[in-house]
């Protein structure tokens, strides 16, 4: 990551380097902007794991897909709603066995966000969740590479 993006310690100050380097041409700053972002967000939200932590990158990465479908500022409110009454990890869990979404995968490998599927936090520590669910993440994820 450019030193310029990672310096930034604010959320909104990374959306504002992200539009002037877009503006720019600089494609790729603008994406490292996103994805600060996303981490900072999710540093700011408040996570016990670093599990919590993906999965709340994961979170805002889905209302960065919202938002730029809708062309205004959109919150994943049923996610929040779930994260609220169960918790980070297990609304996770839910939304990926309740939801089996390719289109969600798409939207965010169409905007370079692809590494933030839920899926991704699944297998990435399936000790936390059922067996179920990873297997459904593994299998989705094997889909998703073809």
């Amino acid at each position: 990551m450019d030193d310029r993006v990672r310096s930034i310690q604010c959320p909104d100050k990374c959306k504002i380097f992200e539009k002037n380097a877009r503006d720019r041409g600089y494609d790729g700053l603008a994406q490292q902007a996103i994805e600060r972002s996303l981490v900072l967000r999710a540093e700011l939200h408040g996570a016990d794991t670093e599990a919590e932590l993906k999965a709340l990158e994961a979170v805002f990465a889905y209302e960065e897909v919202l938002s730029r479908k809708n062309r205004k500022k959109t919150r994943a409110v049923g996610t929040w709603q779930l994260i609220r009454k169960h918790g980070i990890l297990p609304a996770v869990e839910r939304t990926v066995i309740n939801k089996p979404e390719a289109e969600a995968y798409q939207a965010l490998k169409d905007i370079g966000l692809e590494n933030y599927a839920f899926e991704i936090v699944i297998t990435s520590n399936p000790e936390l969740f059922s067996k179920d669910v990873v297997k459904t993440s593994e299998e989705r994820m094997k889909e998703w590479q073809h």
